[in-house]
């Protein structure tokens, strides 16, 4: 089969059209013929050395693929030969054929392509599991985003509107902030210009937000506690401002803040396969209405893995960077 390999580590160049053997599958494994891979900042990540492979997982990148169920042992499960689903991988997406855990496969939402369900599995895991499960977003609370129009933001701000809240998210320019807007949130903050902890203290009559879904770290911890309501939670989900924090911890004591960190890619199949149950039953049905719709920035050919990544690095998309294999 195709494949696209990551031969060194390094820039966008790296990445190389390659023949490899067909997946073998494990148990609990099916098959699909893939017909479009997401392309997201792990997979950057994987690519310049910073992200290693769990033990046992695919050395190819791609986290998340659509496509046709062709093979695996399906006794047991509403799947059967044929069905065009969507799954979330531990590697092995940018490729003809991926093998994929059977708990962690949905049926395409009615009404989407190929392209647009291979765009849902790694972004509403991931929010589903750190904005709803771990930080317990609840009704009638506030929800601030960070990088509001990346694929994770995008995700992140209609699925908390859809489901009721009110939601601030930040972005790097005019523009993006709109589109933030346009997707239900309150507020688009210019994080250039404007300071978002001040802007959602203000919004809020002064007790802020009661999660805040960040993937920055560094310096923004401290003006995100800040902002936060008391026992408000901070969900981590990446450091793209850096590692080390300086904190009041005396803030965290006082008004009872949380925060908390997580990876998705290396939990086990059973952790992901119960995100996956509440996915179809809370999320599929918003999908398949139209209250939420996939964002897709620009689709590549396969091939051109390399000019996707270098668009993900650049930072000038709003949404979904996608790979059409078939």
């Amino acid at each position: 089969m195709r494949a696209i390999e990551i031969v060194k580590p390094g820039g966008p160049e790296v990445l190389t059209l390659c023949e490899r053997p067909m997946p073998t599958l494990k148990a609990g494994e099916i098959l699909i013929k893939v017909h479009a891979a997401g392309v997201n900042r792990p997979d950057v990540f994987q690519r310049t050395g910073n992200y290693p492979v769990p033990p046992g997982a695919s050395d190819l990148p791609g986290l998340e693929v659509a496509g046709e169920i062709v093979d695996g042992d399906l006794s047991g499960s509403d799947f059967k030969k044929g069905d065009m689903v969507c799954a979330l991988v531990q590697g092995g997406g940018y490729a003809e054929y991926c093998a994929a855990p059977i708990e962690q496969c949905l049926l395409l939402p009615k009404g989407l392509s190929a392209i647009e369900g291979a765009s849902l599995p790694e972004t509403f895991f991931t929010v589903w599991s750190n904005v709803f499960d771990r930080a317990g977003l609840a009704n009638g609370e506030v929800l601030l985003v960070q990088g509001g129009t990346s694929g994770i933001g995008v995700t992140a701000i209609q699925l908390a509107t859809a489901l009721g809240h009110r939601v601030f998210a930040t972005a790097g320019s005019e523009d993006k902030c709109r589109a933030a807007e346009s997707l239900g949130a309150e507020r688009g903050i210019n994080y250039r210009n404007e300071d978002f902890a001040e802007i959602v203290k203000t919004a809020t009559g002064g007790k802020g937000a009661d999660v805040i879904l960040d993937m920055v770290g560094g310096d923004y911890i401290a003006r995100e506690i800040s902002c936060l309501a008391d026992d408000g939670r901070i969900a981590m989900i990446a450091l793209l401002g850096g590692a080390k924090a300086n904190v009041d911890l005396g803030q965290i004591l006082r008004r009872r803040l949380t925060i908390s960190g997580s990876t998705l890619r290396p939990r086990p199949v059973a952790f992901k396969a119960a995100i996956a149950r509440k996915l179809r039953e809370r999320v599929w049905p918003l999908l398949e209405s139209g209250k939420i719709k996939p964002m897709i920035y620009q689709t590549f050919p396969l091939e051109q893995a390399a000019q996707a990544h270098a668009l993900m690095e650049s930072s000038t998309h709003i949404g979904k960077i996608m790979l059409k294999v078939v």
